[in-house]
């Protein structure tokens, strides 16, 4: 029997061709190529002023790129209209402190103007998702750090992401917070299947979650190395091929 002519090819989530940007005359990122696949883990990993956060803030939307074409599930970022499909948790939780945490969480939802019933109920749904449904009346003064970690996190994933992009989010976090809020995160995205972008300086972190490891290297900012992590998880810091692994990325930066 021959061969199909043509094999179906799986569109990525994310596709960056060429990507440049400068500010003030300052060139900030040159020649960033590279495909995400759906349901991916991907790190931007690299020191200070390599554009680690510039390219999230591309990807986001919330900046034009100077050159080169982001595609997101196939189409050009120009013609793209869902951007509710992403989602962009930051380094600081954001959260408005004259809001209950409930309320807080459902704040994405106003935009999509949908019921004051059905927002309540997407955000108690998503308090679930991250075991604080008993705070949905409490206040933001009264969650430690890593619980409202995790509101910040439900609140990204209320709106139901496709891509969830974030921007070093557990960097603040005393190491047992964090080694927590990190098997979360990878709870919810297998349950999700959410592709999931994120920025670090923190090489273990980049390799107790990513599938890959994008290592930018700086001025300018540029794909210095990518490097695949085929590790089973859970993915314990102190064992010897995780910490291997972080050996190497260390080197490469």
């Amino acid at each position: 029997m021959n061969a199909p002519s043509s094999l179906a090819v799986a569109v990525p989530a994310l596709s960056l061709k060429d990507i440049g940007k400068h500010f003030d005359g300052l060139e900030a990122l040159r020649g960033i190529s590279l495909d995400v696949a759906k349901g991916e883990i991907v790190a931007l990993l690299g020191t200070s002023g390599c554009g680690k956060s510039t390219l999230l803030n591309i990807v986001s939307g919330l900046l034009p790129a100077d050159r080169g074409e982001l595609r997101i599930d196939g189409q050009p970022a120009s013609s793209f209209r869902d951007w509710r499909q992403i989602a962009y948790m930051f380094q600081e939780d954001r959260l408005l402190p004259w809001r209950s945490i409930r309320a807080n969480v459902a704040f994405g939802l106003e935009a999509q103007r949908s019921r004051r019933a059905e927002r309540i109920i997407k955000a108690e749904e998503a308090l679930r998702l991250v075991e604080l449904e008993g705070f949905a009346r409490a206040w933001p003064h009264q969650l430690s750090g890593g619980m409202r970690s995790r509101v910040a996190l439900a609140r990204s994933l209320v709106v139901e992401p496709q891509i969830l992009l974030m921007d070093e989010p557990f960097s603040k976090l005393d190491p047992q917070t964090r080694a927590q809020m990190h098997q979360e995160l990878l709870r919810l995205q297998r349950l999700k299947n959410i592709t999931v972008v994120f920025v670090t300086h923190d090489v273990e972190e980049a390799v107790v979650l990513a599938d890959r490891v994008v290592v930018l290297e700086p001025r300018p900012g540029r794909i210095r190395a990518i490097k695949p992590l085929d590790l089973a998880r859970p993915r314990i810091p102190t064992d010897l091929a995780v910490s291997e692994q972080v050996r190497q990325l260390r080197m490469a930066l």
